[in-house]
């Protein structure tokens, strides 16, 4: 008997049908040499600190950190989880080959890989990896069966990702409650979460120091087109009176008008993140109500597998477009074009490059029955993107007009659509604004004179806008840095905050305990929220650059090309050092609270920090030998085998020796000035650190 172990209940009965499983038993189909089984989300997670010893039980100063010799895995504590396990465990023990038909993804492979660990699998383990749950991709997903050694990597992965989380969770939600909570409420802090409300936080700050200005603006009207003087905002009203008399009695004359046609590029395909962003945008929804209408479109087979990070097609799906386009009837009047000839096989949408485990969200081509109306409304969004990347450009006239009125220089722009291009897949859903955007201004001749109709428009400084759940994906996406271009924002997507599948969950978290709030599409800071990222000094914790670059690890290690096993160790060091801040140096200033207790303090004192010598020092690869000096760098002692090394000088710097060993204990160096880059007419400010093979690279 081969053992199938899908996801979730519904998925298991299309497999079971699909395979020839059709008689069901109590937690399984069973058929034609096949069981089907199901897990329903996590069966299994990882031990709890009380788990290991009886003490961690308690949360005190003196324990922390926690830190497991080995970490395990235990059965959720549930009636229905517990009845479900012991169902698979026995099928395990009976069968000869399990396939596993997880979630094609991180999560969904740590799911079923900790169920088959606890289940105690001895049997060799295919995978099915799919990326729709049509018929036709499920039959050909068993065509092509994998083998789970595959997807090790993903796995382990998953793996880190989870030991890290719970790390960090356990010991600073222990760590800054005990230290700072005084038995108020839980502090609770996580690896994603709290960069997440520091990037809230500091952009509430923002707007609350922000002392808005009042402005005027000298403007007018010529040939119902508005022109803005070209001057600084002027500060008082009586300014701009005074401008005002002076453009009274005088004609407005033409200077220049200068058209440029120009082309504007088809949108992307979508992403889960940008999808999220989009519905959140255009129908208000959050960023976990669109997850759930999507996953929802996804098992029903109207969709592609959704919690993707790509907004690029695999290459041998490009034969398969026309069939999609043609399934869709619904559409017909926007497809039509399309199938009078071939489809392009366009770079922008066709590169297997960006491609890893799935490919963008589209449309499978089942025609949609029984769906909701938010579903309806998702739907169309990946519908309508699908056909617009095939569209022609949309081509675009850019114009310029420069006046003046005496000695005062006068600007007005505008855009009119040449060509509707892949706007026309929109139009009817085009809003009064854009409409109103492309009314097309008046030909001017240059030198033409006439009367104007000058004004004074009074306005008022603008603080930086609240986040919207649209705004933060972005923000968490791009580790809080603003980038507005597609392609910057494709190359960042490794260092994102979190992961597309869990963003949602993180905002949501974030709402159900009370650090933020929305009102309206807002996200507001509660205060809260705003006194617990108060209370954390630790930048560690709040810098969602440097969680940025932890994603990016866990992303390499999905590759195979960073160890788990050193991801997880600079966990451990990153933890230590927490602590022993914390508690020997940190004083509250939030929460309105004072330290903790005398008898909560640890008893362990602090030692003087000792000085340490270069050549002392292991050598970070191969942890066998000494660091030693040698004419131009410094090195392994083992260095014929080991190849470590870390020159004097790079990039026109002499590394002092602090430098060197920060750099060999740390992995990186603090701020250096004035490094000379190839190519580059100034000097740049940078940190040196030590990559996932040992090489220095400038950050």
């Amino acid at each position: 008997m081969k053992l199938c172990i899908a996801e979730k209940p519904s998925v298991a009965k299309d497999i079971a049908e699909i395979i020839g499983a059709k008689t069901r038993r109590d937690g399984y189909y069973e058929g034609n040499g096949y069981a089907v089984t199901w897990t329903f989300g996590h069966l299994c997670t990882l031990k709890e600190p009380h788990d290991y010893k009886e003490s961690w039980k308690f949360w005190r100063l003196e324990d922390l950190p926690i830190i497991p010799p080995n970490f395990g895995i235990k059965v959720i504590k549930d009636n229905g989880v517990q009845k479900q396990f012991t169902t698979i465990e026995n099928l395990v023990a009976q069968c000869e080959e399990v396939i596993n038909c997880g979630d094609a993804g991180q999560e969904g492979e740590l799911i079923q890989r900790w169920v088959l660990l606890k289940a105690k699998c001895k049997v060799p383990i295919k995978r099915l990896w799919i990326s729709s749950l049509t018929e036709e991709a499920i039959r050909e997903g068993f065509d092509k069966l994998k083998d789970s050694t595959q997807y090790d990597n993903l796995y382990a992965a998953g793996s880190a990702r989870a030991i890290g989380d719970w790390m960090l969770g356990i010991n600073a939600t222990r760590l800054f409650t005990v230290k700072f909570g005084r038995g108020q409420s839980t502090l609770s802090i996580g690896r994603v979460q709290t960069p997440t409300l520091a990037l809230i936080v500091q952009r509430q700050k923002e707007i609350d120091a922000f002392r808005g200005e009042d402005y005027w603006e000298l403007k007018t009207n010529y040939r119902e087109t508005e022109f803005l003087c070209q001057i600084d905002r002027l500060k008082t009203a009586e300014k701009a009176e005074k401008g005002l008399e002076y453009l009274k009695d005088k004609e407005f004359e033409v200077t220049s008008f200068e058209q440029k046609e120009g082309k504007e590029g088809n949108p992307r395909l979508y992403d889960l993140t940008s999808l999220q962003v989009e519905s959140n945008k255009k129908y208000g929804y959050s960023a976990d109500e669109t997850l759930r209408h999507i996953q929802s479109l996804y098992e029903k087979k109207i969709v592609t597998y959704p919690r993707v990070d790509t907004t690029y097609l695999s290459e041998d799906l490009h034969p398969k477009v026309p069939g999609i386009l043609r399934q869709m009837t619904y559409y017909s009047r926007l497809t039509e074009s399309l199938l009078t000839q071939p489809i392009p096989k366009l770079k922008s949408v066709f590169d297997d490059k960006k491609v890893t485990d799935h490919h963008a969200i589209i449309p499978t081509g089942i025609v949609p029955s029984g769906i909701t109306p938010d579903e309806q409304k998702i739907y169309d969004l990946v519908a309508r993107r699908f056909i617009a990347v095939f569209y022609p450009e949309c081509k675009v006239s850019n114009t310029t007009v420069m006046g003046k009125v005496g000695d005062l220089q006068f600007k007005a722009t505008g855009k009119q659509i040449i060509e509707q291009g892949w706007r026309e897949v929109y139009a009817d859903m085009k809003a009064k604004k854009e409409a109103e955007e492309d009314k097309i201004m008046p030909a001017f001749t240059e030198g033409e004179k006439g009367p104007h109709e000058p004004f004074i428009h009074q306005g008022k400084t603008t603080p930086p806008k609240y986040y919207t759940e649209a705004t933060l994906l972005r923000a968490m996406e791009t580790a809080g840095k603003q980038v507005e271009d597609e392609e910057m924002r494709e190359l960042m997507k490794d260092n994102g905050i979190g992961r597309p599948s869990t963003r949602a969950n993180i905002i949501e978290t974030l709402f159900k305990r009370k650090y933020i709030e929305k009102k309206r599409k807002n996200i507001i800071a509660t205060p809260t929220g705003i006194a617990l990222i108060d209370t954390i000094q630790n930048e560690l914790l709040k810098s969602a650059e440097l969680t940025g670059l932890w994603e990016r690890k866990l992303r390499l290690i999905e590759k195979g090309e960073y160890q788990p096993d050193v991801f997880k160790q600079e966990l451990y060091q990153m933890v230590r050092e927490l602590t022993d801040e914390v508690i020997f140096n940190t004083s509250a200033q939030s929460f309105n609270i004072e330290a903790a207790p005398a008898q909560t303090a640890p008893k362990r004192e602090r030692k003087p920090a000792e000085k340490v010598n270069l050549e002392e020092l292991d050598c970070p690869k191969c942890k066998s030998a000494k660091i030693m000096k040698g004419k131009s760098a410094v090195g392994c002692s083992d260095f014929n085998v080991c190849g470590f090394k870390i020159p004097f000088e790079l990039l026109g710097k002499k590394l002092t020796e602090a430098q060197l060993i920060q750099l060999i204990t740390k992995g990186k160096t603090n701020q250096i000035k004035g490094f000379v880059i190839p190519g580059s007419s100034e000097p740049k400010n940078g940190k040196l650190i030590l990559d996932a093979t040992w090489n220095v690279g400038l950050e």
